[in-house]
């Protein structure tokens, strides 16, 4: 399950994300307060401020893939940890001085975004480099474990300490967080990093990445599957919610009940995924449609106690999908194609959020939220069942094209070759 703990940089790089991870939690959740407190409760000051934080890298995710393959991912991971460090510095001054005010908080959210736009497709694809194509499954998967378990600690801990000192502290210990990471960074040790010749910069490289992809049913697969899962993530996110509220009457801390089920059932995929040594085609299906299920039966769900039950295997259903999805995209990358892929991955990731949680909040307040997470498990099994028909037909395809090619190279159409083969035989 920890195998990939006995590489000396990936332990540095593990131990990083552990810290940076937890007080990038605390600081989302410090900045949801903030910016609640400074527009006196504003729900739509609240969803301003996470559009603004996702768009940028809607806008301009695929540009940071390329970034990705151009440049020596540890440089460029070191120059954007600064960055995020330097953001929550200074927003962290500007509360303890108090004078910070909405507009400031909306600046550094789009500003977060546009870091993370290069940040996140260098960090995911830079895995691999560490460890090895051996180890990236385990890799990946006790990255998740890490990033759910700062989930499940960072805006408890968060709560914790704005009762106590406010924001302000917040963002300044995040700041503080990033030196794990750049000095983790700093320490490893180059000769053992698997590093590939960066990418000359061209015209078109792009499009070149998207044809890549597209091209290619094992990329396109998991692509297409963790695109679905994303946008119905974000729904159950909203769902969970609605469903605490209105359907089974409950209070504030019952709502972080259900979240924390679902942030316990991630980790545990997690920890689950990290002991398998190869990732499979069907385990990425089945994990994906039983993310489907789980949320048909909690819509269904009797009592509230049985509603927290079945959040837990829809948590591990979800950590599977990304885990699996995560290491068929790297695995199934040219090292020279593998930043531009993992754009194209945090992408479609990022872009479930402005799509699953509008969606749920119509169909919710159409036919109620029983209805609406139940409908949002129906679409991502014919979501799932789209995507495979749509790459079997692309695979087909290559094969037709492959054999009619080779049909060409030998001068034989393929009725010259069976005869020609049979003769052979008889």
């Amino acid at each position: 399950m920890f195998r990939s703990l006995r590489n000396h940089n990936y332990r540095l790089f593990a131990v990083g994300g552990v810290v940076s991870n937890t007080g990038t939690w605390m600081q989302r959740t410090a900045q949801d307060w903030l910016i609640l407190d400074l527009t006196r409760g504003s729900g739509s000051a609240l969803g301003v401020t996470v559009a603004l934080q996702f768009l940028p890298v809607l806008l301009f995710g695929l540009w940071g893939g390329i970034v990705a393959d151009r440049y020596p991912k540890r440089r460029v991971l070191v120059v954007a940890q600064s960055l995020l460090g330097l953001l929550a510095l200074m927003m962290g001054v500007l509360v303890v001085t108090g004078t910070a005010q909405v507009w400031h908080v909306y600046v550094m959210a789009f500003l977060l975004g546009l870091v993370a736009c290069v940040e996140v497709p260098t960090r995911q694809s830079f895995v691999v480099e560490i460890v090895g194509r051996r180890d990236l499954p385990n890799a990946i998967a006790l990255n998740s474990s890490s990033f759910n378990l700062a989930r499940i600690v960072g805006p408890a801990v968060a709560g914790v300490l704005m009762s106590w000192t406010g924001t302000g502290q917040i963002f300044l210990l995040n700041a503080a967080s990033f030196l794990a990471v750049i000095a983790g960074l700093l320490l490893m040790r180059p000769s053992e990093l698997h590093t590939p010749e960066p990418v000359p910069r061209a015209k078109g490289q792009l499009r070149e990445g998207l044809r890549y992809a597209a091209g290619r049913p094992e990329l396109l697969l998991p692509l297409l599957i963790v695109a679905f899962a994303a946008i119905f993530t974000q729904s159950l996110s909203t769902g969970i919610a609605l469903m605490a509220r209105q359907v089974f009457g409950a209070g504030a801390s019952s709502f972080g009940i259900a979240s924390s089920a679902f942030a316990v059932g991630a980790f545990g995929g997690a920890l689950l995924a990290a002991k398998r040594v190869k990732p499979s085609r069907r385990f990425l299906i089945a994990g994906a449609l039983c993310f489907g299920v789980f949320q048909i039966a909690a819509g269904f769900a009797p009592a509230y106690w049985a509603y927290l039950l079945l959040l837990v295997p829809a948590g591990m259903a979800v950590i599977t999908v990304n885990t699996t999805a995560n290491t068929f995209v790297q695995l199934g990358s040219s090292p020279e194609m593998r930043g531009r892929v993992m754009g194209m991955y945090v992408l479609v990731v990022t872009g479930g959020a402005p799509i699953g949680a509008p969606l749920v909040g119509w169909l919710a307040e159409l036919a109620g939220p029983r209805v609406a997470v139940a409908t949002a498990g129906v679409l991502t099994v014919v979501g799932v069942g789209l995507a495979v028909l749509l790459t079997r037909a692309i695979a087909s395809r290559a094969v037709t094209r492959e054999g009619a090619s080779r049909d060409r190279v030998g001068g034989q159409s393929p009725g010259e070759q069976i005869v020609r083969g049979a003769a052979a035989s008889a």
